[in-house]
């Protein structure tokens, strides 16, 4: 496989592309061109955005996401490799099944609609869907982050990286990825190769669930690998040791 030397990180729910300032400076110093959108709705410092909520958040559903990200791709002079992580995990996914990437990687990610989630996932976001809240939008509490992202982290760090990395959230996002026909994968098809990447301690998407979507792919040609990381948990890509985890993806990619 030629390889692309372009990589584009795509952040998931709950934060935004603020996350990835680390991943993008490391993979550079690695002679890599990174880019870090923001999906729509998302642009600013997350403190701001807590404060005083983006005027498009609402209106961004998981299609919008995608089509973002087209809109980049189109830009580039090469097919990249793309990472996602969470709900844009499975936005790798997708921009794979539509021939958009040189390879994937769905860290942590959610599932398509075609893999039923387990109760576990289900417990964690339900609040995220908006079906039983009059707000317009999801915003975490620092108890629901300490839960669903920041579980591994020590207590201390708690509150500072709620701080620096919570932003509100959109119902609609959830809600395609769980209900419009745009979310499902056709796991017969050829694809690029697919990396996936999983925290041994995410109470959100769970390392078994990562398992189940990787051997949902059946083509035979096609590469798929997965990867437990244990012991990591929501916020893998945050957390203390992230740098195990981004050179593991390179390592990966750079042997296809």
């Amino acid at each position: 496989m030629a390889r692309s030397k372009t990589i584009v990180l795509i952040h998931g729910n709950f934060v935004n592309n603020t996350s990835w300032a680390e991943w993008k400076s490391y993979y550079e110093q690695k002679g890599y061109k990174v880019y870090t959108p923001a999906n729509p709705g998302h642009e600013g410092n997350p403190a701001e955005l807590r404060a005083k909520v983006h005027p498009d958040l609402v209106k961004t559903g998981f299609i919008d996401v995608v089509t973002n990200i087209i809109e980049l791709l189109e830009t580039l002079p090469e097919k990249p490799l793309i990472i996602g992580h969470s709900m844009a995990g499975m936005a790798a996914l997708k921009l794979v099944e539509m021939g958009k990437a040189a390879a994937g990687v769905s860290i942590d990610g959610a599932p398509p609609k075609n893999v039923f989630p387990p109760f576990q996932t289900l417990k964690t976001v339900l609040p995220a869907f908006g079906f039983f809240s009059f707000k317009k939008y999801f915003m975490g509490s620092r108890k629901w982050y300490d839960y669903a992202f920041f579980n591994t982290i020590p207590e201390t760090e708690k509150e500072p990286t709620f701080e620096k990395f919570a932003v509100p959230e959109s119902y609609k996002v959830s809600r395609q990825l769980v209900l419009n026909s745009f979310s499902n994968i056709d796991f017969k098809k050829p694809h690029a190769p697919i990396l996936f990447v999983g925290g041994g301690s995410d109470h959100i998407f769970p390392a078994n669930l990562t398992q189940t979507i990787a051997r949902s792919y059946k083509d035979a040609n096609s590469r798929v690998a997965v990867k437990i990381f244990e012991g990591k948990s929501h916020f893998i890509c945050g957390e203390a040791g992230w740098e195990e985890v981004a050179d593991y993806i390179l390592d990966w990619y750079e042997s296809q």
